[in-house]
């Protein structure tokens, strides 16, 4: 983010930002100038290009974006350029002498301000707003277009503006999977008919939750009773039904496997399924090695997207040795066909 907002501002300055208001025979400019308007428009510009060139990182990363975020740099940067940073700076000159104690009261009068305005711009309508998880797609293309638009100085730059415009329109057009089950099985999240996701817990760490609704821009939190709304437990498990009427299951003791093998689309489980059954078994031993899920229903089955995916090796995240080299696009689970046992003439014996 930081990389973005400088070449941003680096653009800035080659497109003549210092220039601005550099006419002095402008009766108009001088009197602006007097007042500190080429000032004030100079922090809004740089605020505003820096805040576009970060915003597709911010949306990748933490899947909001923040439109007010000039209004609180013009409240708040004057006040961190003349009290904060002279302040903390003076109290490091003036530490080994004992004098620096007025220093950092002063620097925390600054930064009571920075907060004071950081909490009246989160609480204006609109402040923070939600946007669903896109690819890596989306951002490289973004990154290439800010790239374009920062380093060419040819006509040709205006490319940029157009990647970027693709590459927002792909984003806000990328598909949410339709369930996501975490790496510890404990939790299971199914996208209703209304779009929005029901949750199936049977552990009370609401972290995952929590990052679950943001990234698919809800603005719910874990908490919400709407939550559960459709979905049915007993000591057994927890089942709820998908956009498509499919049935989605939390088995938790191996008896619910008598029916819901034959009623599930999915079935997400820490117990040993049974070889015979008909739905899609996620169980402990997958979700040890993949981690966390993301299902997206297909023609034929679910799509299946990993948080360790196979064949991919990295030091904080090693490749299992007992991965296969390709990995499926599509799992299913179907009963296995029926094997004659029945042996071979020649292997009778005249008993027999």
């Amino acid at each position: 983010m930081s990389f973005a907002a400088t070449l941003g501002l680096v653009a800035l300055i080659q497109i003549g930002m210092p220039n601005l208001f550099a006419s002095p025979d402008n009766s108009q400019v001088a009197r602006a100038a007097l007042w500190g308007g080429r000032e004030i428009t100079m922090l809004a510009l740089a605020s505003l290009v820096a805040g576009f060139a970060t915003m597709p990182y911010a949306a990748f990363h933490f899947h909001r974006v923040t439109p007010y975020g000039v209004l609180a740099n013009l409240a708040a940067m004057p006040v961190v350029s003349v009290l904060v940073m002279p302040a903390g700076l003076l109290g490091l000159l003036a530490m080994p002498f004992g004098f620096d104690g007025m220093f950092w009261r002063l620097m925390d009068v600054g930064i009571g301000w920075m907060v004071a305005v950081s909490q009246w711009v989160a609480a204006l309508p609109g402040a923070i707003g939600q946007i669903a998880s896109f690819g890596t797609g989306p951002l490289a293309l973004m990154s290439a277009g800010i790239i374009a638009l920062g380093l060419l100085r040819t006509p040709l730059r205006w490319v940029g503006a157009g990647l970027i415009a693709f590459a927002t329109i792909w984003a806000l057009t990328t598909p949410q999977p339709d369930v996501l089950v975490a790496g510890d099985g404990h939790t299971v999240a199914v996208r209703g008919k209304d779009g929005r996701l029901r949750l199936m817990r049977t552990g009370r760490d609401a972290f995952l939750s929590r990052e679950w609704l943001a990234a698919d821009a809800d603005m719910r939190k874990a908490t919400d009773t709407s939550l559960t709304d459709g979905v049915s437990c007993d000591p057994s498990g927890c089942v709820v039904q998908a956009a498509d009427g499919s049935t989605i299951v939390l088995a938790m003791k191996p008896e619910a496997f008598a029916d819901d093998c034959g009623r599930a689309a999915v079935i997400v489980t820490l117990r040993q399924p049974p070889t015979d059954c008909a739905a899609m078994v996620l169980d402990q031993e997958m979700l040890r090695r993949r981690g966390t899920l993301a299902l997206r229903k297909t023609a034929d089955g679910y799509a299946i997207t990993a948080n360790r995916p196979r064949g991919v090796d990295r030091p904080w995240s090693p490749a299992n040795v007992e991965d296969e080299s390709e990995t499926p696009a599509v799992r299913t689970n179907r009963p296995a066909a029926p094997v004659d046992a029945t042996p071979a003439e020649s292997d009778l014996q005249p008993d027999d």
